[in-house]
């Protein structure tokens, strides 16, 4: 259609008459996101972590022993499809013969699907990225990362805490990259009324991936929720 001034790409509620479209594409993937994740039945365990971090760090060699693990004990892995730790994780599991899903993201740059995949999604819309991660999911570990992380960690955090999703363990790994952050929860935010003591049950902070995929285990063998000590 063409525009001759601003002012009539707008209609008289202030939208653009593209936003009736874009429902549609945010439809088309969740539709997708759910046919092909809910027919597999598996027990996905979503690992995130910085897209940044170099394959010879300790973290991604954490992460690739963290995908084997989680195979071994009869998961399957979720992650956001790139690289870093996405990819340490993805490859773990790939080589350990799981079933790797990926939910990749359009960004400018940064992210480029990895090749450690069994099935790729494709989004355009971080928020439905994050629905399929939390409809999907029995766990979370996390390990250090930026910007995205800490959103994707909120999230989690946020669903759980509230009820809108199951109990599930929510796994940090680091102890010296996460300890400042849980100590902050435990002070600030408790100090300031902003969340429930009992909140920091909530997350379970270890420093390596036996650790982590131990106490996931232990979790869902018991049906426990998870604890920090």
């Amino acid at each position: 259609m063409d525009r001759t001034d601003g002012e009539n790409m707008f209609n008289r509620n202030g939208f653009m008459p593209m936003d009736s479209w874009r429902v549609l594409r945010i439809m088309a993937e969740l539709i997708e996101s759910f046919d092909t994740l809910n027919p597999t039945k598996d027990m996905f365990v979503s690992v995130f972590g910085s897209a940044r971090t170099k394959e010879d760090a300790p973290d991604y060699l954490s992460a690739v022993k963290c995908g084997q693990l989680l195979v071994k004990n009869g998961y399957s892995v979720i992650t956001g499809g790139g690289g870093g730790i996405m990819e340490a994780a993805s490859k773990g599991a790939f080589e350990a013969g799981g079933n790797v899903v990926g939910l990749n993201i359009e960004l400018p740059m940064e992210q480029h699907p990895n090749k450690y995949q069994t099935q790729s999604l494709n989004f355009r819309y971080f928020f439905l990225r994050k629905v399929s991660f939390l409809k999907y999911s029995t766990a979370f570990i996390v390990y250090p990362g930026g910007f995205g992380t800490l959103d994707e960690l909120s999230e989690v955090l946020t669903m759980v805490q509230t009820g809108k999703i199951n109990m599930v363990p929510v796994i940090f790994v680091g102890k010296k990259f996460y300890q400042g952050l849980v100590d902050w929860f435990k002070t600030t935010l408790i100090d300031e009324g902003m969340i429930s003591p009992e909140d920091i049950d909530l997350i379970k902070v270890v420093d390596t991936a036996e650790e982590a995929v131990d106490f996931l285990c232990e979790c869902h063998r018991y049906g426990k929720r998870t604890t920090v000590k």
